[in-house]
């Protein structure tokens, strides 16, 4: 069984190798399968976990992904992954990748190839709601397939903006506290929040925008208004998933009977399904994470590692 360590892991992760790889999924998604998502939590109930898995033609294996709030106090990201690919032939664990901070790659590079695919050529502003630790890494990769000149930043706090403001700043983004209203004017919006209602209104999203849901992974949570749904092109990484824990469970009545159509973006990278039609379009991306991403991320990992 091959071993990689959160920092071995974390040594080798990069913006382009997770890219590619989450690329690699979206488009192989369409033949593989993805199993029910399982949520348990800890001793504690307030430390909660998620088993994700998938099978493709050459992979097959579990992600399991921890959320433990209390860590702040210690030190420690409150989020981690770990992944484990299951040999074939035996049935044995293959390989066991400890994936903390590759995770926080894997989720924003899905979101990349996606705005990449959707997201109008021209976009050159960004707005992030959140200021976690996921949000950083989205504005770092939607850096890497948009020319971002400016990025909104909409805080709980000012604090805690100023914080992130800074640390976009040390990666070259320019950036600023931004009122919610007026950051939904930009290009491009991303949410990366623990929500559990609509973080602005429909009406503040202008046409051509490309709006991403990050952290809509469970019912009950929810960051975008279902108004906005209904006057957008709706994508996600897996159709059935978005609507049962994704952020297009609050619409899920209106998939079922088709007044409202949900495309999985490998099959726009594929060529099979249309994206964006027109620079007015508003499009939607819903992102409640896939195994299948994890699985090609670690087995990516594994091939350049010593």
């Amino acid at each position: 069984m091959r071993f990689l360590s959160e920092a071995e892991s974390a040594a080798l992760i990069d913006e382009q190798l997770a890219y590619d790889a989450v690329r690699a999924a979206f488009l192989a998604a369409a033949g593989s399968a993805s199993f029910p998502t399982v949520h348990g939590h800890g001793s504690d109930p307030a430390n909660r976990f998620t088993v994700k898995s998938a099978s493709s033609a050459d992979l097959a294996g579990v992600k399991v992904g921890s959320y433990w709030p209390a860590n702040d106090a210690a030190g420690l990201p409150r989020h981690n992954s770990t992944v484990l690919l299951v040999d074939q032939e035996t049935g044995r664990i293959g390989a066991v990748v400890e994936a903390g901070k590759v995770n926080a790659y894997r989720t924003a590079a899905a979101d990349a190839v996606a705005a990449d695919a959707l997201a109008r050529p021209d976009a050159t502003t960004l707005a992030v709601f959140g200021t976690g630790h996921q949000a950083l890494y989205e504005c770092a990769a939607l850096a890497r397939v948009r020319p971002l000149e400016t990025v909104h930043v909409v805080a709980r706090s000012v604090e805690r903006g100023e914080r992130f403001t800074a640390a976009l700043a040390a990666r070259g983004l320019p950036a600023r506290l931004t009122p919610a209203r007026e950051a939904c004017r930009a290009d491009l919006v991303v949410t990366a929040t623990t929500a559990t209602a609509p973080l602005f209104d429909a009406d503040w999203i202008a046409p051509g925008t490309h709006v991403a849901s990050m952290g809509s992974d469970a019912r009950g949570k929810q960051e975008l208004p279902p108004d906005l749904l209904a006057r957008a092109r709706l994508f996600c990484d897996l159709p059935a998933q978005s609507v049962a824990i994704g952020e297009f469970q609050h619409v899920a009545d209106r998939v079922v009977d088709g007044s409202l159509r949900v495309t999985a973006v490998g099959d726009v990278l594929a060529g099979r399904a249309e994206g964006r039609l027109s620079p007015d379009d508003i499009t939607v991306f819903d992102s409640s994470g896939l195994a299948l991403q994890d699985l090609h991320v670690a087995a990516a990992l594994l091939a350049v590692a010593p």
